[in-house]
C-alpha cells in the first residue's frame, strides 16, 4: 500500500522550493523598459527601486548593485579594513558573507548560533570581542531576525560597527526596548546588505543592494560599483572598484515587487502558520519559532529532525524527493567549509549548534506563490516519512 501512494504522488506536479511570484506589474514595468531602450543600469527605474527599498526600510540611501554577495562585498570594501582588523560573523550563513571580509583583507571571527532562533549567539559575540574587532555582521536567518535591541547596545558599548546581512529577512521586524517600537530589519547599523535573487520576497531575478544613513558611504558605494569612473575624465580611476551595476529591467522587476510586498508578506505568514498548524504535532521534529520581540517573515520554513527518527536532512530531502517534493539543506558551517580549512582559516574550531543544524535540518518548499493544497501535501508528504 505505502508503495502504491508513493507511486501515485510522484504522478502529481512536482513542487519545487519557490517559484517567483511575477504578476502585470512586472510585465508592465518591464515592457515600458524595452519600449524606451533603457535596459542596462542608466535606466530611470535603478533609482526608483533604491528610493523605494531604502524608504520602506526605513534608510536614507539605497545603493543598487547585481547581487546579494556584491552588496556585501561593497559594504565591507568601502569601510577600508586592514589587514588584522577582525570582523565577527555566525558560522551558520552563506558562504558570500566570509568571503566578503576575506575580500576586504579583514579576518572573519566565527560564533555558534541560538538553537532556536537560528541567528548569532550573542553571549558568544560580546565573548569574541577584542582590541581587533572592527565589525560585527549581524546575519538574519531564514527570515527571524537577529535579537538587535541587544546587539546595537554591544555594538555601541564596545565601540565597533554593526554591518546587517538582511538578505533573507525583507520586511522582517524587531522590537526595540527604548524607546518601544518596532523597527525593520535593514534599518540597523552602519550598512544593511539585502540580496534580491529569484527565491527572495521581494526578486530581482538577480540583484542587491546596500543601504545607509551615512552620505559618505553612499558616495563611497555607488563609485565602488561603478568601478569608480571619474567625473569630467571618466576613464581616470583614482580607486579600484568593481562592476556590480544593477541593470534597469531588474530594477523595474524589482520595484514592482516592492509595491506590493504586503501582500507577498501576508501570504508568507499563511503558508508558515498553515505548515505549524500542521506539524506541530509530528514526533521528533523541531519547527521554526518567532521570538516575542520578532516579526518573522518565513523566508523559508525550515525543520529540524531529532536523531531519535533515525533520519538526518539529506535522507529527508531523498524520501521527500521521491515523493514528487523539492527540499533544501540548511546552510553548512564556515569552520567545516573545504575551500577555508584548506586555506588554514578556522583550524579546530568547533560550534556544534551549527553542526546539528546543517546535519539534521532540511528547508521545505516555501515560495508565496505556494498553494495551501500543496501545503497540505508537502505535510503529508512528511508524516508519511516520519512514520517509516
Amino acid at each position: 500500500m505505502l508503495s502504491a501512494t508513493r507511486e501515485e504522488a510522484v504522478l502529481e506536479p512536482f513542487i519545487p522550493v519557490s517559484t517567483p511570484n511575477i504578476d502585470e506589474a512586472e510585465l508592465g514595468y518591464l515592457r515600458k523598459c524595452i519600449e524606451t531602450g533603457w535596459i542596462s543600469s542608466e535606466g530611470p527605474f535603478v533609482a526608483r527601486f533604491e528610493e523605494a527599498w531604502a524608504g520602506y526600510c526605513g534608510r536614507r540611501h539605497g545603493v543598487a548593485v547585481c547581487n546579494g554577495t556584491g552588496a556585501l562585498e561593497a559594504a565591507l570594501a568601502v569601510l577600508d579594513l586592514r589587514p588584522g582588523d577582525e570582523v565577527i560573523v555566525p558560522t551558520f550563513t552563506m558562504i558570500s558573507c566570509v568571503r566578503a571580509i576575506l575580500a576586504a583583507e579583514a579576518t572573519p571571527v566565527l560564533v555558534d548560533v541560538d538553537p532556536h532562533t537560528w541567528c548569532m549567539d550573542l553571549d558568544q559575540v560580546e565573548k569574541r570581542l577584542s582590541p581587533a574587532t572592527r565589525a560585527v555582521m549581524a546575519v538574519h536567518i531564514y527570515g527571524h531576525p537577529v535579537a538587535m535591541a541587544e546587539l546595537v547596545e554591544l555594538c555601541e558599548r564596545s565601540g565597533v560597527l554593526l554591518i546587517e546581512d538582511a538578505a533573507e529577512a525583507h520586511g522582517a521586524e524587531v522590537l526595540m526596548q527604548d524607546p518601544s517600537t518596532w523597527l525593520r530589519c535593514g534599518s540597523f547599523g552602519s550598512m544593511s546588505a539585502f540580496s534580491f535573487y529569484a527565491n527572495k520576497i521581494v526578486t530581482t531575478g538577480e540583484g542587491g543592494m546596500v543601504l545607509t544613513d551615512d552620505d559618505r558611504l553612499r558616495e563611497r558605494l555607488r563609485g565602488y560599483r561603478n568601478l569608480y569612473f571619474g567625473g569630467d575624465t571618466r576613464f581616470r580611476h583614482e580607486s579600484l572598484g568593481a562592476n556590480l551595476r544593477m541593470t534597469n529591467l531588474q530594477a523595474a522587476l524589482g520595484l514592482a515587487q516592492v509595491e506590493r510586498i504586503g501582500r507577498t508578506l501576508a501570504r508568507k505568514r499563511q503558508i508558515a502558520a498553515r505548515y505549524s498548524e500542521a506539524l506541530r504535532a509530528s514526533p521528533g521534529l523541531t519547527l521554526p519559532v518567532e521570538r516575542p520581540w520578532a516579526r518573522s517573515v518565513y523566508w523559508v520554513y525550515g525543520v529540524v529532525l531529532d536523531e531519535s527518527t533515525g533520519l538526518d536532512g539529506k535522507s529527508l530531502a531523498k524520501a521527500l524527493r521521491a515523493r514528487g517534493i523539492d527540499s533544501r539543506p540548511f546552510f553548512l558551517g564556515m569552520h567545516e567549509q573545504p575551500a577555508l580549512t584548506r586555506a588554514g582559516w578556522f583550524a579546530g574550531e568547533r560550534y556544534p549548534v551549527a553542526e546539528r543544524l546543517a546535519r539534521q535540518g532540511i528547508y521545505l518548499p516555501s515560495g508565496c506563490s505556494l498553494g495551501d493544497a500543496e501545503v497540505d501535501r508537502v505535510c503529508g508528504a512528511l508524516g508519511e516519512v516520519l512514520a517509516g
